[in-house]
């Protein structure tokens, strides 16, 4: 049985072997695309057959065509809602949706994208044309589901893409809130670029008897990319960061951050460099966002700065170079960053500027790479001077002592005097205040009293001292 289906498998070499409409294969051939690689080799004929599948394969390897190539093919259009897949980010989203709109370009199928930040209106009135297709992030995909704008009765494809990052971000009761509202025959594929316990447990409640579909699972090497970094301190990052965007001659440039406040004060630094760059950071608005990352596909800008929320989502087949201005908190993020280039089997280049701080959590991202990394510090001959807390000009210690002495002759150059001293001049300040007390006589006030025979009347009265 294995044979006959790595038989069949290298028998599909090239699309026109795929027996799917015509139209669907005019929207491929358009896009340049001949040869299936290795993920829609495999899935798409499991697909096809209606078998639920589990793949892996990391970005940049064209998983949206392997389900999106076999979801044109089953879904019927004008028949409503048949076809859902749900994504981590807005972004990536927003790309899925624009991927199947090229590939079913002559099939007539609609698409809405749904996802969170976004006017309600907008998605509503996409809704009203009733798409057989809806691409949703899980927040806003329920808020629809709980409004009963979106009825999932009919599905009969669902696709779960990155669905490693979904869990990480804490979507599993999302995730798991839509499968169960959906049929029970359905057909099921669940992408991911890792495979962790979680994804196996899900994969083996919701999906039936699912055709695991593992491309390069233990490849983390990032084929076609030079992987270089530089230990420097924090504060040359960024003279480094302008000479590698110059040397970068050949395509666009991305460059992550750790953290908002990193990705704005590395914008600003290239905005004032004069360089034609966009940002992207988790504070940003909807419409601002996609603003940037439209500027960037069409390659109206040079320079991507971003956080994390962009090392998924973004595929600009002309990014050249990847900075890692920080170094990531997890390996995994590692190459998720350095996959934004050497996208479809193209080269690029990838560079981590290395703090003295970050060393360590870069030798542990070091072991997960199984390519020759460039040192740059042994190329460019830059010194590492990282300070050895066991070699520090430390004070000698003192004794009780003299500490004692020290405390004590410091307190009272301080503070004028022992603290005896201090006792008794506020007890002389305060002697001297009594006597200059004055005894303040009581006021006497004078009142006037018309009596009954029309007599005015006056007298005295003191008035109380307090």
């Amino acid at each position: 049985m294995l044979s006959l289906s790595l038989l069949w498998i290298e028998k599909m070499n090239a699309f026109e072997e795929l027996e799917i409409k015509k139209t669907i294969l005019k929207g491929v051939e358009e896009l340049g695309f001949t040869k299936p690689f290795p993920i829609q080799e495999q899935a798409i004929p499991v697909l096809l057959a209606k078998q639920d599948v589990i793949g892996q394969a990391h970005t940049g390897t064209g998983k949206t065509a392997a389900f999106g190539i076999p979801m044109l093919e089953h879904l019927t259009n004008g028949n409503g809602l048949q076809c859902l897949i749900m994504a981590p980010t807005r972004e990536l989203a927003i790309q899925i949706t624009n991927e199947i709109k090229k590939i079913g370009k002559h099939t007539g199928t609609k698409l809405a994208t749904i996802y969170g930040g976004q006017g309600m209106g907008v998605q509503l009135d996409a809704l009203r044309r009733d798409p057989e297709v809806v691409v949703a992030t899980p927040g806003r995909l329920i808020d629809h589901i709980n409004r009963g704008t979106i009825k999932l009765d009919r599905i009969s494809y669902l696709v779960l893409d990155e669905a490693d990052v979904m869990l990480d971000m804490g979507f599993i009761e999302d995730i798991e809130f839509v499968l169960k509202r959906t049929p029970n025959e359905k057909v099921t594929s669940l992408f991911s670029a890792t495979m962790p316990p979680e994804i196996i447990l899900l994969s083996e409640k919701y999906l039936n008897n699912a055709r695991r579909v593992l491309i390069d699972s233990d490849d983390l090497s990032g084929e076609g990319i030079e992987q270089s970094f530089l230990v420097i301190k924090d504060r040359e990052k960024a003279d480094y960061l302008i000479e590698f965007i110059n040397e970068n001659k050949k395509g666009q440039t991305i460059v992550f951050c750790s953290t908002k406040i990193r990705t704005r004060n590395a914008a600003r630094l290239l905005h004032k460099k004069k360089f034609n760059s966009v940002v992207i950071e988790g504070d940003m608005s909807q419409n601002k966002r996609e603003n940037a990352m439209d500027r960037f596909r069409k390659g109206k800008a040079d320079i991507l700065v971003a956080t994390d929320v962009a090392a998924r989502g973004i595929d600009v087949p002309h990014v050249a170079l990847v900075v890692n201005y920080d170094v990531p908190n997890q390996d995994m993020v590692y190459f998720h960053r350095i996959g934004r280039t050497a996208r479809a089997g193209a080269l690029g280049k990838a560079v981590t500027l290395v703090s003295y701080s970050s060393v360590g959590d870069w030798n542990i991202i070091k072991k997960q790479i199984k390519v020759k990394l460039i040192d740059l510090n042994e190329k460019l001959n830059i010194p590492i001077n990282i300070p050895d807390p066991l070699k520090r000009v430390t004070i000698p210690r003192r004794t009780s002592y003299d500490s004692r002495r020290f405390s004590r002759n410091n307190n009272r150059s301080r503070r004028g005097g022992s603290a005896r001293d201090q006792y008794d001049k506020r007890r002389g300040s305060a002697r001297d205040q009594d006597k200059r007390r004055r005894y303040v006589k009581p006021t006497i006030r004078t009142y006037r009293k018309t009596s009954v025979n029309s007599k005015t009347r006056s007298y005295k009265r003191q008035r109380n001292k307090w």
